[in-house]
């Protein structure tokens, strides 16, 4: 049985494949638009997951959508009415584009696709719990979702065994965590739905003591936050509920004048970062600690947007009962049409759970092939040099690195989610206390204070982390800050945040031999079996596709080397002309 879950028209969409309960393909519009957050239908993610399938949309069984359309209408239209007249350039901006796709999604994927078979609408927080729980090694699990907003809920928390999931408790717009992070994102001068990250990596540069930063308590004002972490926001603080505008007046006189955008940071500026991301924690786990006291479960998957806040999820098993933590590496929007499916194969269709398959990598996008990438080197009179082997490339590529050069890294099937994982990766010396700036400034073209995260074999973590890995691992997924033990940072300074802390990323050799043999070769060379892993990407670009972008990108940047499958690429030995679409064959 083939499923086919589908998200889009709000931002992140994507496409991901079932197959017999299995994932076997999923990836997000963006990679291959290249719109950053692309909210179109994915039309490019869908034939992808058909051809990695060898299928045709025919033989597809059932296809699942990420929302009930009808319920979010009626909360648009239940804010309209609420605050006219002030709603009334939102409500005509909004209402074109819900007249013309967002509630007509049943006739939009049978025009676009030529389908006629089942199509279900799927609750938004029930995808998200779905995602986590469903490829989880979990037989029965608590479930804490917690996003900007669905349909209504903007927080769930539940129970789930076997094949089915239980909501048993909901919070409800305009009250969300993740809207009241999106508004800081926007009051500091950082794009929404995009740069919450930012604010996160900002945070440890305030005051993270609650005692000593003085915006905490302004927080606390705001937020009126009960022991069982259920809470209300004071909504005179904010204008998302009726205006584009996120921020309120009273919010500005409250913190002071917003940051404007591209502006320098000032230390008022990362000490709200750092407040928000204090309230944003003792927020989760209040629930979490009230979820565990109701389902006395010892295991716990996560899922929403507020999920990828990987310095609250390091926190959790420290701070909580639960023993097992499971969260999917695209654990935003971007995965709810992986939950769309599996909701539906497993709850909806009541198939058998015995069979469930654990997600243990993010490997699940598209791959390209020697043949394909030495024909695109090939017709664009790239120079280029070809290892025999992969033991000749762990040698090379580990002294370069160990060398301060920086490597373009484009191996296998593209990741799924936010975070490189070692398929289309930039990776770099973590010993170069230069590092951090070269990459942001000359390779990222990105904000001065952003950290890079280190990656190293499971077997190698607990010496270098104070981390307490549960398995599974959602450090496999780059989704937990740990700090680095002390004797360590001066070793390693360009992963060292400035608390000490790092995000971490683990990889177990039998996921990736190729990546893991690398960092067991630098550690070899520089005695820290480490590497600085980020996003194959400049600011504002998607994740690198296919070899055409790859090449584009490292060109166009600080990058000194890429490895495609076994071709080595110098940026040097190349051309530094412009790169032109119409001079470069495209993939």
């Amino acid at each position: 049985m083939y499923i086919l879950g589908i998200s889009c028209f709000y931002h992140d969409a994507s496409a991901c494949l079932v197959k017999d309960g299995k994932v076997i393909a999923a990836a997000e519009e963006e990679r291959f638009t290249r719109k950053k957050h692309d909210i179109s239908f994915p039309v490019n993610a869908i034939n992808f997951c058909l051809d990695y399938a060898k299928i045709n949309i025919n033989q597809i069984d059932h296809i699942t959508f990420y929302e009930k359309p009808l319920q979010k209408f009626e909360r648009v239209l239940y804010q309209s009415i609420e605050r006219f007249p002030f709603t009334l350039s939102m409500f005509y901006k909004a209402i074109p584009s819900w007249l013309n796709e967002k509630l007509r999604v049943k006739k939009l994927i049978r025009k676009k696709l030529k389908y006629k078979k089942d199509i279900f609408y799927i609750e938004h927080h029930l995808c998200h719990a779905a995602s986590s729980y469903f490829i989880s090694p979990f037989k029965e699990s608590a479930i804490l979702t917690i996003d900007g907003v669905g349909e209504w809920d903007t927080s769930t928390a539940g129970y789930a065994k076997e094949n089915q999931i239980k909501i048993t408790k909901r919070l409800v717009f305009p009250h969300s965590i993740g809207l009241l992070y999106s508004t800081v994102t926007a009051y500091l001068g950082f794009s929404v739905n995009n740069s919450e990250y930012k604010v996160m990596g900002l945070s440890p540069y305030g005051r993270m003591d609650k005692t000593t930063n003085p915006y905490y308590s302004k927080f606390k004002k705001i937020v009126n936050l009960k022991e069982d972490g259920s809470f209300e926001l004071d909504m005179d603080y904010f204008d998302y509920h009726y205006k584009i505008r996120m921020p309120s007046k009273k919010f500005i006189k409250e913190f002071g004048p917003a940051r404007k955008k591209e502006s320098g940071l000032n230390q008022r500026h990362k000490d709200i970062a750092a407040a928000l991301q204090l309230i944003t924690e003792e927020i989760t786990l209040k629930m979490l600690n009230q979820l565990y006291r109701e389902t006395k479960c010892p295991n716990l998957c996560l899922a929403g947007g507020s999920a990828l806040n990987s310095v609250a999820n390091g926190k959790i098993l420290g701070n909580t009962p639960f023993k097992d933590i499971y969260i999917q590496p695209a654990a935003g929007d971007g995965g709810t049409s992986m939950g769309a499916a599996l909701y539906a194969y497993y709850a909806l269709l009541n198939q058998n759970t015995k069979k469930r398959e654990v997600l243990k990598t993010a490997y699940l996008g598209p791959e390209y092939s020697h043949a394909e990438i030495k024909k695109f080197l090939d017709e664009n009179k790239i120079k280029y040099s070809e290892f025999k082997n992969e033991k000749e490339i762990i040698k090379e590529i580990s002294k370069l690195i160990f060398n301060n050069n920086v490597i373009g890294w484009f191996q296998g099937r593209m990741e799924w989610g936010p975070r490189a994982l070692g398929s289309r990766s930039i990776l770099s010396n973590p010993a170069n206390p230069k590092m951090q700036e070269i990459l942001n400034l000359k390779v990222k073209h990105r904000e001065k204070f952003r950290p890079f995260a280190p990656v190293i074999c499971e077997d190698d973590a607990k010496k270098y982390f104070e981390c307490d890995i549960p398995i599974p691992k959602p450090t496999d997924f780059m989704l937990m800050v740990y700090p680095i033990k002390k004797q360590y940072h001066k070793l390693i300074p360009a992963v060292t945040h400035v608390d000490g802390s790092g995000r971490l990323q683990t990889i177990r050799r039998e996921d990736n031999e190729l990546y893991y043999d690398l960092i067991k070769e630098f550690g070899k060379l520089s005695g820290i079996p480490i590497l600085i892993n980020t996003s194959f990407n400049i600011r504002g670009e998607p994740i690198v596709l296919s070899p055409y972008y790859a090449y584009r990108c490292m060109m166009g940047t600080g990058i000194d080397y890429l490895l495609m499958d076994k071709f080595l690429i110098k940026r040097e030995d190349n051309p530094q002309d412009m790169w032109d679409s119409e001079k470069y064959a495209k993939d």
